[in-house]
C-alpha cells in the first residue's frame, strides 16, 4: 500500500535512510525554475547529515548541468551531488567505443558530452559503426518515423543511448527524448545499450551504496521508480510530475499496477 506524506512530509520517514537518489527534472526543477520547496529539502537533509545523489537522466557531463543548474540559482553545497547519465556512458564508451566512428542522434547541444570523440563523428550514418543517442534533431523533434526510415539498413549497428526518459515536461510543454528514439530502434529490431535510470550502472557508478538503506525520489515510473524496484530501494513517486493526469484520472494504485511498479510513498510535490 502507498503512504501519501502530503501531510507530514519527506521529515516523517528521512531518519530512516542512508542515501536518497532523488531525480532532477521533474523533482527539483522543471526546466526553467527550481522548485523551491524541494529546494529546502536538499537543505535539511545536507542539515541532518543525509547522503543524496542528484540522478537525472541527462546526456550531459555532470559539470554541465551543475553549470545549468548554477544559472537557476542552486548553490554550490547542492550542485555538488550531481550525477548524469552522459558521464555514466562516457565512461563506458572510453573503456569499449573510444576509436570507433559513430552517427551522433540528437541535437547540437548535447555534443559537448562527446568533445573526446569528435574526430570519430559520422556526417554520414553509412559510414558509422554504431549509433549514439542524446535525443531527436531539432528539425524533428516531433516525428519518430522519420527515425524508422533512419535506421533502415542500420540495424545492425549497436544503439548507445544517454537518456532512457521518453518524455519529459519543459514547464508546461511536453517533449519527447531520447528513450523514444531508441524504442523505435528496438521495435525494428536493433540492439539498444541504455545508461540511466532504471538500469543498474548509472547508480553505482555514482555512489558507494553498498549496504545501505535507501529512497529513491522521482516523477517517472519507468525511470525512477522502475530503477527503485530493480534495485530492491524503496520509492517515492512526486505525483504532480509526468504521470500527474493518469494518477488524478485513474487513482495511484492503478497506475502503479499498470506499470508493473511499486511505490512506497506519494508526495504532490517533494517537500520537508
Amino acid at each position: 500500500m502507498t503512504k501519501n506524506l502530503d501531510l507530514n512530509g519527506l521529515k516523517s520517514i528521512a531518519d530512516n535512510y542512508d542515501l536518497f537518489y532523488i531525480d532532477l527534472w521533474g523533482v527539483i526543477h522543471n526546466g526553467i525554475k527550481l522548485h523551491e520547496q524541494a529546494i529546502v529539502v536538499l537543505k535539511e537533509l545536507l542539515k541532518k547529515k543525509k547522503t543524496f545523489v542528484l540522478l537525472t537522466n541527462a546526456p550531459r557531463p555532470n559539470e554541465t548541468v551543475r553549470n545549468f543548474l548554477q544559472k537557476m540559482g542552486m548553490n554550490q553545497e547542492l550542485r555538488d551531488h550531481v550525477f548524469t547519465s552522459g558521464e555514466a556512458a562516457l565512461n563506458y564508451l572510453k573503456k569499449n567505443f573510444l576509436s570507433k566512428k559513430f552517427y551522433h542522434i540528437g541535437p547540437p547541444r548535447d555534443f559537448d558530452l562527446f568533445h573526446l570523440f569528435k574526430n570519430n563523428k559520422c556526417e554520414n550514418i553509412k559510414e558509422s559503426e554504431y549509433l549514439l543517442c542524446t535525443g531527436l534533431f531539432d528539425d524533428y523533434d516531433k516525428d519518430l518515423i522519420y527515425y524508422k526510415t533512419l535506421f533502415d539498413n542500420h540495424i545492425t549497428k549497436k544503439m548507445i543511448c544517454t537518456n532512457p526518459d521518453l518524455i519529459v515536461d519543459r514547464g508546461n510543454k511536453r517533449e519527447l527524448c531520447a528513450g523514444s528514439v531508441a524504442m523505435v530502434f528496438e521495435k525494428m529490431g536493433g540492439e539498444v545499450v541504455y545508461f540511466g535510470k532504471p538500469y543498474p550502472e548509472v547508480y553505482n557508478q555514482s555512489i558507494d551504496n553498498n549496504k545501505k538503506k535507501i529512497l529513491a525520489i522521482g516523477d517517472n515510473l519507468n525511470t525512477d521508480i522502475k530503477g527503485a524496484n530493480l534495485l530492491n530501494f524503496d520509492s517515492l513517486l512526486v505525483s504532480n510530475g509526468i504521470h500527474r493526469d493518469e494518477i488524478k484520472e485513474k487513482g495511484i494504485q492503478q497506475v502503479a499496477k499498470e506499470y508493473e511498479t511499486i511505490i512506497n510513498f506519494i508526495q504532490s510535490d517533494l517537500k520537508w
